[in-house]
């Protein structure tokens, strides 16, 4: 207890460097990106296969390693029965709102169109405008 004694003690707070509205758009706009370079590279007829680190244990001599492995990315972008082609915005696993009548994609006649759109919806976001974003917008 001497040891305490002799320190300065304070009741302190450690403030936040960034909103959590903040984070939220940064990751989305990490995900946006990420369906970006999906589409390029489909584009141009490679696959977009990005890396993540991980630890595995050797269960013979208990020895741990860090290794790539491939990282799952899911597309945001299907082929409707229609023909044409969707675009949906998600936010982890939920698929996100983007008017108030509950609309949940954005409809593309050709594949040409798709990139454009993403990198609208990116720039859209990274500019600080907001979309409607329903429960996003107003979660804390």
């Amino acid at each position: 207890m001497v040891v305490l004694s002799n320190l300065k003690l304070v009741a302190s707070k450690r403030n936040q460097s960034t909103s959590p509205v903040l984070q939220r758009r940064n990751k989305l706009c990490g995900k946006l990106a990420e369906q970006l370079q999906i589409v390029e590279a489909q584009k141009t007829g490679q696959i977009y296969a990005p890396t993540k680190l991980r630890t595995v244990t050797n269960n013979a001599t208990g020895e741990t390693t860090t290794v790539q492995v491939p990282k799952r990315v899911k597309e945001w972008f299907w082929t409707a029965e229609n023909g044409k082609l969707n675009l949906s915005v998600k936010y982890g696993s939920k698929t996100l709102a983007l008017n108030k009548k509950g609309a949940n994609a954005i409809e593309l006649e050709k594949w040409s169109g798709l990139f454009e759109q993403i990198f609208l919806v990116y720039k859209w976001k990274t500019c600080g405008f907001t979309l409607p974003l329903g429960p996003l917008a107003a979660a804390r």
